[in-house]
């Protein structure tokens, strides 16, 4: 692979045709162990299994007080694996699994007031494609719109968004832009109007515009200077959802192009020879850490699939990366080595002493992602 610079200062690709070869690139046969269809089986009966929990961390032993952004993220992997493998029988019981949701169990609907909580929707959103149960499609775009209704009791920030058309939810941390644009997107997918795709492109514009590196990544926020993996992922793969959905005439769509060709240009120059990217992606002293890795796979995954990334070089690092990714899963499901859930930090500290869990609901939730791309 070459790598250069042209006379805009524009990073380019390009794949070394004496070093590539059909099956570096190819993202259809597998080994038995990284068998899409079996890693997502595991993934999703393992996530059957597992009560709700009140983080993101599994081995938590706190009651559930309501249904969290990781695990929602874990859910709706699990229904894309089963409706792309046909699996009529793990789709019922991932139904069965919501519907006391609408009844004993509702006090674990998050409140519709914070990024995190709202993707919650998308999960409805996708049960509603599926079986056109209009109490689903209700709950999801409830979801959805309150991201853009204005509450009553607001700051004068969360007001000044609003006044300007983005959601009273913003707050420039790389994380919201697959939050945001998810549960969005998925609104747009299952009504078909417009307002919901402009929402989310409009919103992803800003945090381009605002928050991306000259080098193609993402610092957490504005004041946290750290190209943490994990939110990185968040911005890859919500990238990857907006330009699915989106019709390919938007007007918006060659800006949010450009903005995931950079990143996805500048993530395989930090990616490790095994196909691994590590806690702060640019850091080559931190750990190999599997939410990012899985989050940027399933981008590139993505991205080779429709066309978007070339297929020799992105499938190249996709494939290394989908190896390398399933021996960190154990034998019962369990994707190990994931960044415990991560407020923002200014040092370089806070990022690296960072606990790393396993079965983590923030890392069980990207691989079940990249399994559905993979059988798309």
């Amino acid at each position: 692979m070459k790598i250069f610079l042209n006379s805009c200062g524009m990073l380019l690709i390009a794949a070394a045709t004496s070093c590539t070869h059909t099956g570096d690139h190819d993202l259809t046969n597998w080994p038995a162990e990284a068998d899409p269809h079996r890693v997502g089986l595991l993934l999703a009966e393992k996530y059957l299994a597992t009560p709700h929990k009140n983080s993101g961390d599994v081995t938590s032993e706190e009651p559930p007080t309501q249904i969290v952004y990781s695990e929602a993220c874990t859910w709706l992997g699990s229904i894309w694996f089963a409706e792309v493998s046909g699996n009529k029988e793990l789709l019922s019981k991932l139904q069965e699994r919501f519907e006391p949701l609408f009844d004993t169990h509702g006090g674990l609907l998050p409140p519709a007031n914070h990024v995190d909580n709202n993707v919650f929707g998308s999960v409805p959103l996708e049960f509603w494609l599926i079986n056109g149960e209009k109490k689903y499609l209700d709950l999801g775009l409830y979801y959805a719109d309150t991201q853009w209704t204005l509450p009553d009791s607001v700051g004068p920030e969360e007001k000044s968004y609003a006044d300007r058309g983005y959601t009273w939810q913003t707050r420039i941390w790389i994380d919201d832009m697959f939050m945001i644009t998810t549960v969005q997107s998925q609104a747009y997918r299952a009504t078909g109007e417009i307002k919901y795709i402009d929402r989310a492109a409009k919103e992803m514009i800003l945090y381009l515009d605002t928050i991306q590196l000259e080098n193609g990544l993402f610092y957490h926020a504005p004041y946290a200077r750290f190209s943490w993996g994990r939110g990185n992922g968040w911005m890859a793969a919500g990238m990857s959802e907006i330009l699915r959905a989106m019709p390919e005439n938007h007007p918006d769509r060659l800006r949010i192009m450009e903005g995931y060709r950079k990143m996805m240009a500048s993530l395989l120059l930090h990616q490790a020879d095994d196909g691994m990217w590590r806690q702060v992606i640019d850091d080559p002293e931190l750990w190999k850490e599997t939410s990012s890795t899985a989050m940027f796979t399933y981008a590139m995954i993505t991205g080779v699939k429709n066309g978007w990334l070339d297929e020799k070089t992105y499938g190249a690092a996709a494939r290394k990366a989908w190896l390398s990714l399933v021996k960190y899963i154990d034998p019962e499901g369990n994707v190990t080595d994931v960044c415990e859930g991560t407020g923002t930090g200014n040092d370089r500290a806070h990022y690296m002493n960072r606990k790393r869990n396993t079965g983590d609901f923030h890392g069980q939730a990207p691989v079940l992602w990249c399994t559905a791309a993979l059988l798309r």
